[in-house]
């Protein structure tokens, strides 16, 4: 990161999605909260959500229609089980993929997790101007995505570009 551009603090909700977890043991979602404020930008909201396509389509989709977020960070349902659906709910809701974004995920997790990182589903893009992760559910895979990836490109010092700068411009036809 270089200087330039002034910090841009963002609005951003954590969605975790979970069958087993509560919002108290959610230490994934706990992580992505602390993390986002830790770099300056502030909680919208968090929400923990059963992994169900439906009820995952309707949180993020209230979400990504209102103005004021800007992001939407989602741990969980991304790995390859019969329940884990985040990807066949989410995705539909995109104008557009990002697909170096789960690329380069399993690039980064193959050097902590080996192989085991064709398992993971993650997926990033812009749906209604907010930006969309969608990670996994351990709370390393969280840190991993957050600290490699998504914290530099929500940080509009970050050159030579990043998706902070871009925000004014996402809406335009």
């Amino acid at each position: 990161m270089s200087a330039g551009a002034g910090f841009i603090p963002l609005s951003l909700c954590v969605l975790t999605v979970s069958d087993t977890r509560t919002l108290a043991q959610d230490g994934s979602g706990a992580y992505l909260v602390e993390a986002l404020g830790e770099a300056g930008h502030r909680l919208h909201e968090r929400a923990l959500v059963r992994d169900d396509v439906y009820q995952l389509r309707a949180i993020v989709s209230r979400w990504i229609a209102d103005p004021a977020v800007d992001g939407i960070l989602v741990n969980g349902g991304t790995g390859f089980t019969g329940r884990d659906s985040t990807p066949e709910a989410l995705q539909p809701l995109l104008d557009k993929q990002m697909p170096g974004f789960g690329e380069m995920f399993r690039a980064l997790s193959y050097e902590e997790i080996g192989t085991s990182t064709l398992q993971s589903r993650a997926f990033a893009g812009l749906a209604n101007g907010c930006f969309l992760f969608a990670l996994p559910g351990s709370t390393s895979a969280c840190r991993t995505g957050w600290e490699k990836l998504i914290r530099a490109q929500l940080d509009a010092r970050t050159r030579p570009c990043n998706l902070a700068m871009l925000r004014p411009r996402l809406r335009e036809s």
